[in-house]
């Protein structure tokens, strides 16, 4: 049997080869910022020329860390898998944990047994911290996090009271005024909204900003508004029933791009040419779906890829005791103009 000579290295070999104390490698590896730049670069240097690799299971005695985050989605399954907009989230987030060596735990926590398992593996210690998108009213699964001493970042406003949340939101409001004022710069005059399911506050953001760019009423924002439940099918049903409701309608915005690729099926059935009879806006600019309908969709682009980044930036800052200057940040939304409108 062969036997290698090699000794794994230790923190103390790589500490001796940059030139540093122990207890200075160590604030290097755990991403301490309380190290000077030449330490940093010196131990990285040692580390890259001996292979070092940390034991984990011994770095987490010490630590108290797992090195990994949950990722938690209040959704039911097939909404998480169907609609593409998750998977993109999912992807953000396995990539930007990546980014600072951590791992990513996904759960969908959306039954009772659901959150009653969550809450105990969040409380087992299996995890640092959380990253939780709960949107719906009611949620259960927020007053499940609340509870627990886990730093915790959410994706948009959870119901109930934002005090000391750390969140990050898309301008969802900012958004909608940014679709509905471009249809009106067309000349379109009757604009409806085909929304996304009341329970959630970023489909009402985009309600109402649909209704203070029109400047609607309760009663005109309703006869010009059809919940189409963030759904494809949804948005195919909620167009049918705005031309029927509003047949001289020649504009809508819609409040997800899934949405609006089943609104486009159903105006072509309705013999509606888009944009010369109908203008479309949808809300997402998703790369799946906004560049792939017939005819391309005009989308409002929120970044989520960036969203996830910036929670994780939070999140790590918590970890780390540093200081977040901004609990609750709001990320721009733009318009990208396709043929729809």
């Amino acid at each position: 049997m062969l036997v290698s000579n090699h000794a794994r290295p230790t923190l103390e070999d790589v500490a001796a080869r940059a030139g540093v104390s122990r207890a200075t490698a160590s604030r290097v590896l755990n991403a301490s910022p309380r190290v000077s730049p030449e330490a940093l670069e010196a131990v990285n240097a040692a580390v890259s020329a001996l292979g070092y690799q940390p034991n984990r299971a011994a770095r987490a005695l010490v630590t108290r860390r797992t090195g990994a985050v949950a990722v938690l989605f209040s959704e039911p399954e097939p909404k998480i898998f169907d609609d593409p907009h998750f998977a993109r989230l999912i992807r953000a987030g396995a990539r930007a944990l990546a980014d600072v060596d951590v791992q990513m735990v996904l759960m969908l926590v959306h039954s009772p047994d659901d959150q009653a398992r969550a809450h105990r593996f969040l409380a087992g210690g299996h995890v640092d911290g959380a990253l939780v998108f709960a949107p719906h009213r009611n949620d259960e699964l927020v007053s499940v996090v609340k509870k627990l001493p886990l730093p915790v970042v959410y994706a948009g406003k959870p119901w109930g009271s934002l005090r000391g949340m750390h969140l990050v939101d898309n301008d969802n409001e900012g958004g909608a005024v940014l679709a509905t004022e471009h249809l009106k710069s067309l000349g379109r005059r009757k604009i409806v909204h085909v929304s996304g399911p009341l329970d959630e506050l970023s489909a009402i953001d985009r309600l109402n900003g649909f209704r203070s760019a029109l400047s609607l009423d309760d009663k005109g924002a309703a006869r010009l508004t059809e919940d189409g439940g963030f759904t494809r099918e949804g948005g195919r049903k909620a167009m049918s029933a705005l031309l029927a409701r509003v047949p001289a309608l020649d504009a809508v915005f819609v409040a997800s791009d899934l949405m609006a690729a089943g609104a486009l099926e159903t105006l072509q059935e309705a013999g509606r040419r888009v944009p010369e009879d109908v203008a479309v806006v949808g809300f997402d600019d998703h790369v799946a779906i906004a560049e792939h309908t017939s005819p391309p969709l005009t989308s409002v682009r929120q970044d989520s890829d960036e969203q996830v980044k910036v929670m994780v930036e939070h999140l790590v800052k918590l970890l780390r005791d540093e200081t977040v200057k901004r609990k609750q940040q709001m990320l721009p939304t733009v318009l990208v103009r396709r043929e729809s409108a």
